[in-house]
């Protein structure tokens, strides 16, 4: 019986350690060939010096298990290095299948306290790194598409997080580039649907080089695969990069610890008209002022409330 992903190519950039080393390996095992990208810094924050290792050990591990793979160091948030990414992938598979975007680094601090740096950097990797490859991996299938006369076999599978669903009162940069993905993820999923492309997000909660911080309370389990690990992740990356996820799209999934929710859109919640042409501010203090006085000061809107979940 065939692997679910027997034939295919793909790519998964940050796939040098954590969440992205388990995505590659899953893909791997499923039967595809990997492109292993990460551009090897070893600070968690962007810093120090770029290396192939990373990528290259992973790369390693897919070879020694009989699969198919190469590793790319490249930088995915230079628009540049994101193109020879995607044309190696196509060069050497002869063509590129799925897309896997999860490169990304931390740089926290308190809004008022951010520096112009800390922002840019972040957004750079994560939200930027997200539309690099994926504009040239969307040229690839839209040229496919063009030259066949008919629709081709694209996935891509975006990193978001739950810090842009409930918030992340240290992480304003983060929290802004994740919720960039989703957008980045719904407008791709509604441009390339027509070619056979399919776009999802998935907002992962795992234990990490990157969550160490946030997960420190979180003790490992003595038996058994803990909970955190980015295992539990990978199975979900893996169904949306198959041919079995071909109705999944422009969605977006939290998911942990053999639990998976499907998140879904805004709904509104309450809705006041003007009695007049337009709202007075009297008009709108009478409406609104009520519908929030029984919520404590300073408590903000959490959509993981809805989903019964917490903040991750």
């Amino acid at each position: 019986m065939p692997l679910p992903l027997e034939g295919l190519s793909a790519i998964v950039t940050g796939a040098g350690r954590g969440l992205g080393r388990a995505e590659a390996l899953e893909l791997a095992r499923l039967g595809a060939a990997v492109v292993v990208n990460d551009h090897g810094q070893p600070g968690r924050d962007g810093s120090g010096e770029a290396s192939a290792g990373p990528a290259e050990q992973v790369a390693q591990e897919i070879r020694a298990a009989g699969g198919k793979a190469l590793a790319h160091c490249g930088d995915i948030a230079d628009f540049a290095q994101a193109g020879e990414l995607v044309d190696l992938a196509v060069t050497e598979f002869g063509k590129l299948d799925v897309l896997v975007n999860n490169a990304g680094i931390l740089r926290d601090r308190m809004v008022f306290s951010m520096t112009e740096d800390e922002w840019d950097s972040v957004i750079r990797v994560h939200l930027k790194g997200h539309f690099n490859t994926t504009r040239f991996a969307a040229a690839h299938w839209r040229e496919r598409s063009k030259a066949a006369g008919a629709a081709v076999y694209g996935r891509i599978v975006n990193t978001s997080s739950e810090a842009f669903l409930a918030g992340s009162a240290g992480q304003p940069n983060y929290a802004a580039a994740k919720g960039g993905i989703v957008g980045l993820t719904t407008s791709t999923a509604l441009a390339l649907a027509r070619y056979g492309v399919t776009a999802n997000a998935i907002c992962p909660r795992a234990r990490t080089r990157m969550t160490e911080d946030v997960f420190a309370g979180f003790g490992r389990p003595d038996e058994g695969l803990d909970p955190l690990a980015p295992e539990h992740v990978a199975p979900l990356v893996g169904y949306l990069a198959s041919p079995a996820a071909a109705r999944v799209n422009g969605q977006l999934l939290v998911v942990h610890g053999g639990m998976v929710a499907i998140v879904e859109r805004p709904r509104v919640r309450a809705r006041f008209d003007s009695k007049q042409d337009t709202f007075t501010y009297d008009e709108l203090d009478a409406l609104l002022t009520p519908h929030y006085a029984d919520r404590p000061a300073g408590e903000t809107f959490a959509a993981a409330e809805v989903l019964g979940l917490k903040r991750g």
